[in-house]
């Protein structure tokens, strides 16, 4: 059942992602509204697959680099989908989509080992940790997406080339709004996220700190936020500053998801998890 639901999410966002293409080539809003129904659906089917997998477990279905890439792009269409309804801005699907399709590809290609659940991850402050942690993550996605749509429109503008492509993107305005506004709505997740995480860290192995390096490297995550929040705020940064620092931090944020956890992390590695469970 559960790989049903997953197949089905991973065929309807792959669909999608073709119309988001074809609308951004196109430009045929019947294309995009068929395009974004189709990928709501497959977010309903996703939905329903990691419910019915943390009912068959008992646990957040995260505990493996198989499951958290799925769950990362859960998160990330679910910020796209909640982000349209204020923007509008039907072009953020063609870059959005194909992202988290390509998360959803690299999850159904990594193996399957089904092992036992060890007791300490039955434990209700795992679930908020981790769903708070991805939902940041998934609405700092938009912030480097908008980032990269903003460089991009600045370069056409600067090299005058005012051509097709130049009139598909939103103003360098909008697109520094949805660079803030993304911001400013992840990083309360995230800090959430490290907060629970700490406090997770000391019912289940009597620490809030360790000093692993998953730890450090999320600090490091957080810290980068915190400084591209303060300066928007407090300083005023706009445009291509705040877009290349939206950037650099989640290029920090990717290494702390995959590399810290796969190379550098102790007790944070999927390998020491001690379970291989996953879709």
């Amino acid at each position: 059942m559960a790989s049903l639901l997953f197949r089905a999410a991973l065929f309807l966002t792959l669909v999608a992602t073709g119309g988001f293409i074809v609308y951004i080539v196109a430009q045929n809003k019947t294309v995009y509204k068929w395009s974004y129904r189709i990928l709501a659906a497959g977010f309903v089917f996703h939905t329903l697959f990691f419910i019915q997998r943390y009912y068959a477990l008992g646990v957040a279905p995260v505990l493996t680099l198989k499951a958290a890439f799925s769950f990362f792009a859960w998160a990330i269409i679910g910020a796209y989908l909640v982000l349209h309804l204020k923007f509008r801005l039907m072009v953020l699907g063609s870059f959005v989509s194909p992202l988290a399709a390509f998360l959803m590809i690299i999850s159904s290609t990594l193996p399957t080992v089904e092992t036992s659940i060890k007791p300490i991850f039955r434990s209700a402050w795992l679930a908020v940790h981790v769903g708070t942690i991805f939902v940041g993550n998934g609405i700092f996605a938009m912030t480097f997406v908008a980032a990269i749509m903003y460089l991009i429109q600045e370069y056409q503008i600067k090299k005058k080339k005012f051509g097709t492509f130049y009139a598909r993107l939103p103003s360098l305005e909008t697109l520094d709004s949805v660079n803030r506004y993304s911001l400013m709505y992840g990083f309360p997740f995230l800090t959430v996220g490290m907060i629970t995480g700490a406090i997770y860290a000391q019912c289940a192995l009597g620490s809030y700190w360790r000093w692993d390096p998953k730890e450090v490297w999320s600090l490091v995550t957080w810290l980068f936020y915190a400084a591209l929040l303060h300066e928007r705020l407090a300083v005023g940064w706009r445009g291509r500053r705040a877009a290349i620092l939206a950037i650099a931090a989640f290029l920090v944020l990717i290494f702390t998801f995959v590399g810290a956890s796969l190379w550098l992390s102790d007790y944070h590695s999927f390998k020491h998890l001690g379970t291989q469970t996953g879709l």
